[in-house]
């Protein structure tokens, strides 16, 4: 995880517009010196959300949400602190300088990967509305029902036959070897695309990061599909499709459309299914669900051809889900249809009665599983059943487990004690798996000390009860992480000196690489407002009760060490009991403890 120069973070807060910022997810309105909106963070009917003219932070005098442009993409879009750093620095020109580490930054920077890729786009959206070579595209285009408006939203564009792209990126000062880089050429000097109808890959921020490639005349060399080969910012196993188009609303509602291909995205998004994202290039794996169970989505939909590829796939990612506790429901679709070809003959209101019609995975697996298996004969219904149980066992959460085995004794009559419903589930238990044999080291003071700056750092400037918490019951020396200690100090010191305390200015004002990075880190899980004040306190406890139980351990090592003296033996047996009738209790307010 990189950490950036005080400089260009500097740069970055000067030359952020929060109203900028907003404007695309809230609807503001002038009033006097400043903006208000209704709140996107609570249900209300009068705004009480308010920025004022020229401030870089947000407040609503409603349920008192708090914070600058970085909070707020990391709280209403849920990206992470460095997505959010990232996305601003692209929005507002801004170049991130890394901070030399350990490791020595290789290649051009992003920023300037990502000019490449947008002067490509352009170059090949031109190349299909204004070129003859383009208008054979667009025929076929057309007659797919995509019409001028889609092409020019999506920008959709035409890698030329003709070998000019390389010629026209020159003109525009970009050079072969930041070309190469972006996967654009090939090592051999090669245009990479060619002959084929391109479609722009983003990432979550909307930025292009490379480009799906289909081809549109039977002669072009090549599978249907190519993709841009894996580069600095295109890794297809972790890229899911379409997720810059449907970010917000699949937050906001917790719930994912997934298809197979790009188009059937990009169609479901058009037409007003903006929760639609897709795999890239590659079997959708654990990687891109973890991008959407990072979202927050509690219940995932699939829509996958009807073919057998289709459903074997449907299988599969549905497994994936399942494993970690989401929903998901399967869209029936006849064999040899996708979701573009219902659109198109049958229109959304159609699409929208099968998504309402979608079965639960399990049923969806105990049918598809059918079709392979003599279920009417006692050894096929018992292979079947046994198949999908240990399917079921295979997933973390006990009580997905056991409601799912009772439901598969229902779908296939089978007596619950044969499946050992009641038998108590014993929790999976995970090691990480690494390139090599080794175990992943869990520190949990290192996650203590993290969990009390999030609660510190995110509502520390509307509840300002938490700082008050904080100053009188820790000090420096109770934390044991020199970053964690670090970053309590410098948020405690500007508190106390009223300085801004945004997630920007905290950022800048950390003096160390690692200490940036474990701010990343702290930031990286949500929390819950409306439990904010007891967690926070049951989170302090700890730490106290910690630093208690490590003096009485330390001087039970100097008791048994066999160094000192009887009376110092004494001496410190005295301390020991003392501590130890010293239970420490949290200090809710002066001369009030929490019991």
């Amino acid at each position: 995880m990189p950490s950036f120069t005080r400089e260009s973070l500097e740069l970055l807060r000067s030359r952020i517009d929060l109203v900028e910022v907003l404007n695309p997810h809230v609807k503001l309105q002038r009033a006097g010196a400043a903006y208000k909106a209704l709140c996107p963070f609570h249900e209300e009917k009068s705004p009480s959300f308010v920025i004022q003219r020229g401030d870089s932070h947000y407040h609503c005098f409603g349920c008192g949400a708090h914070g600058d442009a970085i909070q707020f993409l990391m709280t209403h879009l849920r990206m992470s602190f460095l997505e959010s750093v990232e996305m601003l620095a692209e929005k507002f020109h801004v170049q991130l300088e890394e901070t030399q580490g350990d490791r020595t930054p290789k290649g051009p920077p992003k920023a300037a990967l990502k000019e490449a890729l947008e002067k490509a786009c352009q170059f090949y959206q031109f190349s299909l509305l204004h070129t003859l070579e383009g208008h054979i595209a667009l025929d076929y285009l057309y007659n797919r029902g995509i019409d001028l408006d889609f092409i020019r939203i999506f920008q959709l564009g035409l890698a030329p036959k003709a070998p000019v792209f390389l010629k026209a990126m020159r003109e525009l000062n970009m050079h072969e070897a930041l070309l190469e880089e972006t996967g654009l050429l090939s090592h051999n000097k090669r245009e990479f695309f060619s002959d084929r109808i391109t479609i722009p890959i983003r990432d979550a921020a909307g930025s292009v990061i490379g480009f799906s490639a289909r081809k549109f005349k039977n002669d072009t060399f090549g599978g249907k599909y190519i993709n841009t080969p894996e580069t600095p910012l295109f890794k297809k196993s972790k890229v899911l499709f379409g997720l810059s188009y449907s970010r917000k609303r699949i937050a906001k509602e917790r719930r994912a459309l997934i298809v197979e291909g790009q188009i059937d995205a990009l169609r479901l998004i058009y037409t007003g299914f903006n929760w639609t994202v897709a795999g890239q290039g590659t079997a959708f794996g654990e990687d891109h669900a973890k991008e959407l169970i990072h979202l927050g989505v509690n219940q995932v939909y699939l829509a996958l051809d009807g073919d057998t590829a289709g459903q074997e796939a449907t299988v599969k990612i549905g497994h994936i889900f399942q494993k970690e506790g989401i929903e998901v429901l399967v869209v029936q679709l006849p064999e040899k249809w996708d979701p573009d070809l219902v659109l198109q003959d049958k229109g959304p209101d159609e699409w929208q009665k099968r998504l309402e019609a979608s079965i639960d995975y399990l049923t969806f697996l105990v049918n598809h599983l059918s079709r392979s298996i003599n279920v009417q004969s006692p050894a096929g219904k018992n292979e079947l059943v046994q198949m999908i149980a240990k399917r079921i066992r295979d997933w973390d959460h006990p009580l997905m487990v056991h409601e799912s085995l009772r439901k598969l004794a229902r779908l296939t009559q089978t007596p619950e004690t044969i499946l050992h419903v009641q038998e108590a589930q014993t929790p999976q238990i995970f090691i990480k798996k690494q390139a090599s044999v080794t175990f992943t080291e869990i520190d949990p003071d290192r996650i203590l000390e993290a969990d009390l700056l999030r609660w510190l750092i995110l509502m520390g400037a509307s509840m300002p009860q938490l700082i008050e918490i904080a100053d009188q019951n820790l000090k420096p020396s109770h934390f044991r992480h020199p970053a964690g200690r670090g970053l309590y100090e410098k948020y405690l010191a500007a508190a106390k000196e009223e300085k801004p305390r945004d997630l920007l200015s905290l950022a800048i004002d950390l003096d160390h690489p690692e200490q940036q990075i474990f701010m990343a880190e702290v930031l990286q899980k949500k929390v819950n407002r409306e439990k904010a004040l007891e967690c926070f306190i049951d989170t302090v406890q700890k730490i106290l009760e910690r630093h208690w139980m490590h003096q009485r351990e330390m001087i039970k090592i100097k008791i048994y060490s066999g160094k000192c003296s009887e009376a110092e033996v004494l001496d410190l047996a005295r301390q020991f009991d003392l501590i130890k009738k010293e239970r420490p209790q949290v200090i809710v307010q002066k001369n009030e403890t929490r019991t």
